[in-house]
């Protein structure tokens, strides 16, 4: 009987390494099939989700509440199980180098508690390579174990979207590999036990590696397109949103906007790419001239804060400015790499200390990462400008006569409204004389 047929049989566990916002959903729907053991580092993490809470808001308080899985911050449990699923962040340094430090973490955990027979599949987005010559090496270390003999590696790039209720782990079709057809095989019908969209099975490790790795840098790149013809009509005095729904009549334009691009996947999967073509002797050039627009938005819309700040004779320095939204993007309580945070360090050093409020960020994170402390929405008033720049539900919601008393008692003219995901009606803006910009 086979490793496939005892999970099934429930005679073996899935362990899964790692429970964010990958790790959790992945986690919750394998415990309803087989025994899962849901493992992190961070213990106040597993109470929390032991006591009936999840911070992701990936699943749901009420549905982590009824799952199987079996949580611990105790590594000694990984040993209880065969089948193993690594989901930990792969982010990037200050000089935008890959930091593998949580992979090689996990891999070193994992290691030291593996046993015979296990197969191990990577899930976090790397450049090709680092599953076999940096996560091997480790496992073998740590374990005494050889791979290919004592135990069998694969590698299946996660594709859950954060915050999205419709493309799930269930419904996006699943890229799977293994070192050979006996892994490769084993580890596709596990996940088929899952994912209704189907399993890919890709050729190699490294070309699903590679898969992974091309899917958001070539999002990343048709989004810096977007944002440098947003630079380019906001100059010319044309409205970047009414374009593209012009241009979007034809069916075979590629339906993308400009934005903020932030978030663990697609302002950070391209450096990783270019990363591992420096190292074998080519210097990517559309690649990071996307990389490089993008990263300059937050700045950019900052600019245009000011500028209309300016333009309707308000005091820059001392202005009364409010982020509405701070997260990476839309319906999620994550603010890890978050592309706000650019824009409130810019006005800073125009003298604007802007207030922020997000009511789906996670609070005590931003605390924590960035210093910066939310306000409740009574405390928004009196203000001089609005940046609206996350599209959460409750925003897209507001009126603009809820929007109007959040400012001075004044003309509307003076009020500035900055509208980075065009999320306002702007002919009913516009016809109500506010000074309003978007992306």
């Amino acid at each position: 009987m086979g490793l496939y047929e005892k999970l099934i049989n429930k005679e073996e566990k899935l362990s899964l390494v790692g429970l964010g916002y990958v790790g959790m959903p992945i986690a919750f729907a394998f415990a309803k099939q087989i025994n899962v053991i849901g493992f992190d580092l961070n213990a106040k993490k597993i109470e929390l989700y032991k006591s009936g809470i999840d911070p992701t808001n990936e699943i749901g308080n009420d549905l982590i509440k009824t799952t199987k899985i079996d949580f611990t911050a105790d590594e000694k449990r990984l040993r209880e199980a065969k089948f193993h699923i690594v989901a930990v962040p792969t982010p990037v340094r200050d000089d935008k180098t890959p930091d593998l430090t949580p992979v090689e973490g996990a891999s070193t955990i994992l290691g030291r508690n593996l046993q015979p027979g296990s197969i191990v599949v990577f899930e976090s987005t790397v450049y090709p390579g680092v599953t076999e010559d940096i996560c091997v090496p480790i496992l073998e270390k740590e374990s005494g174990l050889k791979c290919g003999v004592d135990f069998k590696i694969g590698y299946s790039p996660e594709r859950i979207n954060p915050g999205d209720k419709v493309h799930t782990l269930e419904t996006i079709t699943k890229i799977v590999s293994g070192m050979d057809e006996e892994t490769l095989d084993t580890v596709a019908k596990v996940y088929e036990l899952v994912v209704k969209a189907g399993v890919y099975r890709a050729e190699s490790i490294k070309v699903a590696e590679a898969a992974k790795v091309i899917e958001n840098s070539q999002r990343d790149i048709n989004i810096a397109f977007m944002n440098e013809l947003s630079i380019i009509f906001n100059k010319m005095g044309i409205d970047t949103k009414s374009v593209l729904n012009a241009a979007g009549t034809k069916w075979n334009f590629l339906k993308f906007f400009p934005g903020l691009v932030g978030g663990h996947c697609i302002g950070v999967d391209p450096y990783y790419l270019t990363y591992k073509a420096e190292m074998l002797g080519y210097h990517s050039q559309i690649i990071l001239a996307g990389r490089r627009i993008n990263d300059d938005m937050g700045k950019y819309v900052a600019e245009n804060a000011v500028k209309k700040l300016i333009s309707v004779d308000t005091p820059v320095k001392g202005a009364k400015v409010a982020l509405i939204g701070f997260t990476f993007k839309e319906n999620c309580p994550d603010t890890r790499n978050t592309k706000v945070i650019d824009i409130y360090n810019e006005l800073e050093t125009y003298g604007i200390t802007p207030v922020v409020y997000d009511p789906v960020a996670d609070a005590n994170e931003a605390k924590m990462l960035y210093g910066i402390d939310f306000v409740k929405f009574d405390a928004l008033k009196d203000l001089d400008a609005i940046i609206i720049a996350v599209g959460h539900k409750q925003f897209l919601e507001m009126s603009l006569d809820v929007v109007d008393k959040l400012f001075k008692d004044s003309d509307n003219s003076k009020k500035v409204i900055i509208d980075v995901k065009g999320i306002l009606d702007k002919k009913e803006v516009d016809g109500k004389g506010y000074t309003y910009w978007r992306l």
